[in-house]
Parts: structure tokens; C-alpha cells; sequence
């Protein structure tokens, strides 16, 4: 995950506002990851044994309460690497509704601490100090922190390990409302400057909301409009058009490309929008890659069809006459070639101008929303997993080999698996890709991805 995508993140509350913002700050390897997956119920973040695992800073909404950051662990603030890191940490302070500075229970603090501390409480909002690994046995007096400043009461021994003391932190943090009616399906345009979002938008909402116009950057915000489709209620937002980071003016730009990536993070299902008449870039495979790390629904909708030709699309993707293949043919094989990662996202063309497919679009989302809430039973999962194997012994190193015993499904929106066995930190990536198509063979489960975790069994 970008700079980019954890300011969207850091910002949900200042452009939806719905959820607060609780940011965990601290040094190096004092269990920041760990906290935010114990309250998340899922491995969200990375946790490693070494220092600085975490180097871009992720988010997990909680029990639909609040959203809580993990920001990177500062080691060194004069290294101009590190130095960066700190600047995620000022953000975070400045987005946060409340901050939670964490250290090891068990080692004194230093200088570094001190600072963070004191950052903190400049801010002026409220600040808890956690203090992790209580479980160890080791932990210091609380007396042994109060000269960072913060009140005795704010401070709370907490084990991510055990679950101790996180149900008694999360108490006293601010709990938000949900952010939507819960039959409310909330739809994404996503994509770069001047692909037609706002254009989209408007046919879907059937009014002219979001001004129209060929120059770049018009959008600065997210435009919403409620419709009502087959008894459904569908929120749609259109967002800005995003550039490569190093094309971003600062200010109103900046922003607005945090908005855009905070509404990724709000929405259920994402449209990513690439225009019929230019070539595809890294930006668009970013933004799908994006979409496909949160979890979130994906369609793939081509704009503009009404100026799609054959000259156009030969001219941009070198492609050359062949039989009767249109134009859209050829387009379809460039999104294939493109976006290969995505091989269960619908490709939907459409034309703002013409009206052509636009409905199709809800039909699309209420498809994939009911494909992200599937549960699929446990017995026909290890059906699955059994063939798989059989088909395909998992590959392992000399005399050890990777032994899948069970899988279950533990969530939903996406659907989620988990693998249990014996060495399966040895599965090679390439038969998890294949577990997963085997899935999808039985299940399609179009426009949603799905996640799998991997657990080793004592």
C-alpha cells in the first residue's frame, strides 16, 4: 500500500464523515500490528519478529466503530528513509480522533518514546498510552511512564497475543454510527481524470449533479446520488480522477485524490472505469490492485463505446484487422492481456452518450454483492481441497512437504478461507492460485475476490 492509499485511508472520517479515527503510533517492533489485528479478528497486518515490518501504514474497520490505523514504527527520525516514516506518523496524528501511543510493557522509555508522547499530546486530542505484551510477566509499574505525561488513567496493559486487557481499551474508544443503512449497496466510479465518471453518474442518478466537462480534474470530491433498482437501494459516488502521484498538484489535487481512495475503502463494490479510445496504464492496474487488496467488488466498465473504431483502437493498441473481430473484440483482449490478475471481473462497455449497457451495471452490482456474501459449506470445501490435491501434490523442499488438511470459510464480504495443515509456509504461490481456480470452478463468485490464509496446526 502507497503513501497515497494510507492518506485515503487516514482521511475516511474527514470526507464521509462517519467513523472516528483511532491512529496507534510508537516505535519499532512494540506490537502496533499485532494490536490492530487482535481488535480487527484477522490478520490485517503484517507481524514480524524484525524491526520496521510495517513501512506503509494500514487501516481495519472495528466492529463498525471506529477505524484504527497502524502506522509504521519509527526507528531512527534523522534518517531521511525514516524521516518519511515520520511524516506518516504526523498525519496520522493530525487525522486521528484519538491516538494511541504503544510501547513494550516490559522496556523502559527512551528519548524517541518521549517524542512521540509529546507530539501526541500537542495535538490536543485524547491519547492512551498501551502498553503490550503484559502477558510476559515482565511489565513495568505504571510509574515507570508517567513522565511521558499522560495520565494515569489513559494508560492500559494490553496483550495481543492473549486478547488481555483489549476489550477494556476498545471501552473507552469513541464508537461511531454504521455507515450506512444496512440494504444500502454503495458503488464506486473509480479511474483516471476524464474517463467519464461524472458522466456515468449522472445517466445512472438520472440528473446532472456532477458538472461535466472535458478538462481534467473537474470532480474535487465525492459527488453521491441514491437510486432505488429492483427494490434496492444503491448509493453511487463518483470520486476524482486520479494521476500518478508524482502528477498530483498539491493542495486541492492532493486531497482529492484522498477522498477518491477513501471512497474505495466506503464502498462495496468498485467500478473501475478505463476509456475505450486510449491505452491502459500502470495507473489503472494500480487502482484495480488497490480495489482487489480491500476486498472490495469489481467491474471493469469501458467508457465511451460510441467513439470506438477500429482505426482508434488499431492506432492505440497496435492491433491489426483480423476477419470480422471488432473493435470492441480487440478491446476486450487488451483488457485480458492488461489486467490478467483479474480474470473473475465482468468487462462491461458501455457509452454515457448512447446509453448503451448502463443499466446492466446494477444488475452486475447486485450479482457480485450476493457473490461477496456467499457462504460456502465446510464439506464442500474440503471436496474441493481433496481434488486439488490429488490433481496437484503441493511441491515441497528435499523431505518436507506441505500437507493441506481441512479448509474452512471464517468470513464473508469477501469471502474468506482459511487452510489448516502441517509446513504449509512452503505452499508454493502458484498452487494457491491454482486452490483458488478450483474454487471458482464450482463457484464463480464473479467480480469479488476472495483471501486465504494459511495456518499451520501443532
Amino acid at each position: 500500500m502507497g503513501l497515497f492509499a494510507f492518506y485515503a485511508k487516514i482521511c475516511y472520517n474527514l470526507a464521509m464523515k462517519k467513523l472516528p479515527i483511532v491512529a496507534l503510533i510508537g516505535q519499532t517492533n512494540a506490537g502496533k500490528s499485532s494490536i490492530l489485528n487482535r481488535m480487527a479478528h484477522k490478520n490485517i497486518a503484517i507481524v514480524a519478529r524484525e524491526e520496521g515490518t510495517t513501512r506503509d501504514n494500514v487501516m481495519a474497520t472495528i466492529d463498525d466503530s471506529f477505524i484504527l490505523i497502524d502506522t509504521a514504527g519509527l526507528k531512527d527520525p534523522n534518517d531521511d528513509f525514516e524521516a518519511s516514516i515520520q511524516d506518516q506518523i504526523t498525519d496520522a496524528i493530525d487525522a486521528a480522533d484519538v491516538i494511541l501511543v504503544t510501547l513494550d510493557s516490559a522496556k523502559y522509555f527512551d528519548y524517541r518514546d518521549a517524542k512521540i508522547a509529546k507530539d501526541a499530546l500537542r495535538s490536543g486530542k485524547p491519547v492512551y498510552l498501551v502498553l503490550n505484551k503484559c502477558d510476559l510477566g515482565e511489565s513495568l509499574p505504571v510509574t515507570e511512564f508517567r513522565a511521558l505525561g499522560i495520565a494515569p488513567e489513559n494508560i492500559y496493559y494490553v496483550s495481543a497475543t492473549t486478547g488481555q486487557g483489549i476489550n477494556k481499551l476498545k471501552s473507552v474508544l469513541p464508537k461511531g454510527k454504521a455507515s450506512q443503512n444496512e440494504y444500502t449497496l454503495k458503488i464506486a466510479l473509480i479511474g483516471r481524470p476524464n474517463v467519464g465518471k461524472s458522466s456515468l453518474f449522472n445517466i445512472l442518478g438520472k440528473k446532472q449533479q456532477a458538472i461535466v466537462s472535458s478538462r481534467q480534474g473537474t470532480t474535487r470530491d465525492v459527488n453521491r446520488v441514491t437510486v432505488k433498482y429492483k427494490g434496492r437501494e444503491l448509493e453511487i459516488l463518483d470520486t476524482a480522477g486520479l494521476r500518478k502521484p508524482g502528477k498530483r498538484e498539491v493542495g486541492i489535487e492532493k486531497f482529492s485524490a484522498i477522498r477518491t481512495l477513501a471512497a474505495i475503502e466506503e464502498a462495496d463494490i468498485c467500478c473501475l472505469l478505463v476509456d475505450s479510445t486510449e491505452p491502459h496504464s500502470k495507473l489503472d492496474q494500480s487502482l484495480a490492485g488497490q480495489i482487489v487488496e480491500a476486498g472490495k467488488g469489481i467491474i471493469m466498465v469501458v467508457t465511451k463505446s460510441d467513439l470506438l473504431d477500429q482505426a482508434t483502437t488499431n492506432n492505440y493498441f497496435g492491433e491489426e484487422n483480423v476477419g470480422n473481430r471488432t473493435a470492441a473484440d480487440f478491446l476486450i483482449d487488451a483488457l485480458e492481456k492488461d489486467f490478467g490478475f483479474l480474470p473473475y471481473a465482468p468487462v462491461l462497455i458501455t457509452s454515457s452518450e448512447t446509453g448503451e449497457n448502463v443499466t446492466q451495471l446494477f444488475e452486475l452490482a447486485l450479482e457480485i454483492d450476493q457473490n461477496r456474501h456467499m457462504e460456502i459449506k465446510t464439506s464442500d470445501l474440503n471436496k474441493i481441497l481433496n481434488e486439488a490435491i490429488v490433481l496437484h501434490l503441493p511441491a515441497g523442499l528435499k523431505n518436507t512437504r506441505p500437507k493441506p488438511k481441512y479448509i474452512v470459510q471464517t468470513d464473508t464480504c469477501p469471502p474468506w478461507f482459511v487452510v489448516h495443515g502441517h509446513e504449509l509456509g512452503l505452499l508454493h504461490w502458484s498452487w494457491k492460485r491454482f486452490l483458488e481456480r478450483k474454487i471458482r470452478e464450482k463457484y464463480p463468485l464473479v467480480g469479488t475476490p476472495i483471501m486465504f490464509s494459511f495456518r499451520n496446526d501443532k
